[in-house]
């Protein structure tokens, strides 16, 4: 079994998944980072691949960005810092990046370099739902690599269940149509949106993303799914710890249980 249907199987609440961006703040820190998270109990890793125009992401994430390419990190050398990560790390690992340097490697060529190095699935925000099931879903499938897609509180039902009905691993509810960036608390209309999808009752688990940063906006996402998804707070942490992931994610540990 995929090691994301596994963890949904076995822990289906209060899940933790954390987002960083490969390359930053330090060019060969990646794997050191991933070790510490799982050894910290982090349920779930998004590995970011940098790239010049993250359409989906804020401030934090875009400059994280940048600063992974102007250390010089790619996509061919992520995946050679990952090549040996499976000998010691066993929970699920992602990768989350755009649709431009996954085609310039070529999309096949890409899955299988995932499968060799242990990633379970991948999240592509530009990638258009219906591209995927014309042209990538069956690829993806051949190597056992999921496509985890998203939605906001402006998509549709009927496309939510097409979603649900088209893909597997879980579904990512992102929080607001917004960019990524940590916020303090939900309002009503947002936690709104968390409940209306849990009444829907999908076939898919949910996380949700874009906003989570402490005890209040991970426990309301919790409420209403399997987990949550923290990516500017974390990105922010690691950067102001100088790339000492031990040191930011105690922090954020902190900050959840306040």
């Amino acid at each position: 079994m995929n090691r994301i249907n596994q963890l949904f199987q076995d822990s289906p609440k209060n899940l933790l998944s954390i987002y960083f961006c490969a390359g930053c703040p330090t060019l060969k820190g990646t794997a050191d980072v991933i070790r510490t998270l799982e050894k910290n109990g982090v349920n779930m890793i998004e590995i970011g691949i940098p790239f010049s125009d993250p359409m989906a992401d804020g401030i934090v994430i875009q400059n994280a960005a940048t600063r992974a390419l102007r250390n010089g990190m790619s996509l061919r050398l992520l995946f050679e810092q990952l090549q040996d990560i499976r000998h010691d790390v066993c929970i699920p690992l992602i990768l989350m990046g755009y649709l431009n340097p996954i085609m310039q490697f070529g999309f096949e060529a890409f899955c299988r370099k995932c499968t060799e190095c242990g990633i379970d699935g991948v999240i592509i925000p530009d990638l258009p739902f219906k591209d995927y099931e014309a042209s990538y879903k069956a690829i993806a499938r051949k190597h056992d690599i999921r496509v985890i897609m998203l939605i906001t509180p402006e998509t549709s039902e009927a496309r939510v269940r097409e979603i649900d009905a088209h893909t597997d691993g879980f579904v990512y509810m992102v929080s607001s149509a917004a960019t990524t960036g940590a916020q303090t608390d939900f309002d009503v209309r947002k936690q709104a949106y968390f409940k209306k999808i849990e009444d829907m009752r999908l076939r898919n688990p949910r996380m949700v993303g874009f906003g989570i940063s402490n005890r209040q906006t991970f426990e309301a996402a919790c409420a209403h799914a399997s987990g949550a998804i923290i990516g500017s707070r974390f990105v922010t942490l690691l950067n102001e710890t100088d790339g000492d992931a031990e040191k930011a994610i105690g922090i954020l540990k902190e900050d959840l249980k306040k």
